[in-house]
């Protein structure tokens, strides 16, 4: 939600974009198709780094650490699994005693916790000592059911939620809906969690989540507010990018900083119009993102800026840009363009 959004200089007036809007942004929904012919031939592959800013900053050095202790996991997979445990909260604590960042209960903890930082103790409370542990316990399960067909990482996320012995007794990931979920969810997420490793096609949802949020030009915006009836067709940001995405069928997280983790996420020179532009005072910390606009190409984006404007077009240019998430059909992924 975008209330506390800094008002930017436009350099797109009012009267011009009332008067050109419309075909301008014709012209940038046609342009997603010829964009896409010219990013046909970018790069591809490469090894799993974490995207800037998606983790918070004094863990992220961790978590690249201990992401590479074997090969069933990497950054980006520890990464999606902290933030599914417990939103990177070192103090969270479930109803089922789950403690810490990493959500040990008590007995796995007191057989698979370590001292990850060397300094004499091992504290479920300390990220330190619990990011490292939590790589350690995959790594632990992984070999575990090493032997056991289909995707090693799966059968490991699998162990962690359901015990390594449900996997090697169903011969791979067992058959719970909860078990499933999980793996499902991990295995998504870890994408957001991925710094790019090339560059991804734009697709026809793109265009026709700018065509959404262009007809809403000039309407005003609403803290809180989702486009219902009841609030006259009025948004705030991340209600207004959600609803343009629902429109073509993409499901987003209601916030802004969880729509940050909704999918790859491009550098500013990969850029597509429909990507999701993303504001923060704290430029270290995807959980700090206060705003969120539509990418719509040439520098701009269109956004419910804060109470008291209007949905525009805004330069997305400024101190405070975040970075960017592409969404696809399924709204959490996407995959790099090959040579």
């Amino acid at each position: 939600m975008g209330d506390g959004w800094t008002m930017r200089k436009m350099w797109v007036g009012a009267g011009v974009a009332v008067a050109l809007g419309m075909g301008f942004v014709m012209l940038l929904v046609v342009g997603v198709y010829l964009v896409g012919g010219n990013m046909a031939g970018g790069a591809g592959g490469g090894g799993k780094r974490l995207a800037k800013g998606s983790v918070p900053a004094a863990y992220q050095p961790i978590v690249q650490k201990w992401g590479n202790l074997c090969p069933a996991i990497n950054p980006a997979l520890l990464a999606a699994q902290l933030y599914q445990e417990s939103g990177f909260n070192p103090k969270a604590r479930s109803a089922a005693a789950a403690q810490g960042i990493a959500q040990f209960i008590p007995g796995t903890w007191a057989t698979h916790g370590i001292d990850g930082d060397g300094d004499g103790d091992r504290d479920v409370w300390d990220p330190a000592d619990a990011i490292p542990s939590a790589a350690s316990y995959d790594c632990s399960l992984a070999s575990y059911v090493k032997d056991v067909p289909g995707d090693p990482t799966e059968n490991m996320l699998a162990s962690y939620n359901a015990g390594a012995y449900a996997v090697i007794k169903y011969q791979g990931v067992p058959p719970y809906k909860e078990t499933q979920n999980y793996v499902r969810v991990i295995t998504t997420l870890e994408k957001s969690f991925a710094a790019p490793t090339g560059r991804v096609d734009p697709s026809e949802q793109a265009a026709g989540a700018i065509a959404y949020a262009q007809k809403k030009l000039g309407t005003p915006y609403l803290w809180g507010g989702t486009g219902t009836a009841e609030q006259g067709g009025r948004f705030d940001c991340s209600g207004l990018t959600k609803a343009a995405y629902e429109s073509v069928g993409i499901e987003l997280p209601r916030v802004a900083n969880d729509q940050y983790n909704a999918g790859p996420h491009p550098g500013r020179e990969e850029l597509l119009p429909g990507d999701l532009v993303f504001f923060s005072d704290d430029l270290t910390n995807s959980r700090a993102i206060r705003h969120v606009g539509i990418y719509v190409g040439g520098g701009y984006m269109i956004d419910a800026p804060r109470t008291g404007a209007v949905i525009r077009f805004d330069p997305i240019d400024t101190p405070d840009y975040f970075g960017a998430t592409r969404v696809t059909e399924d709204g959490a992924k996407a995959l790099p363009t090959t040579v």
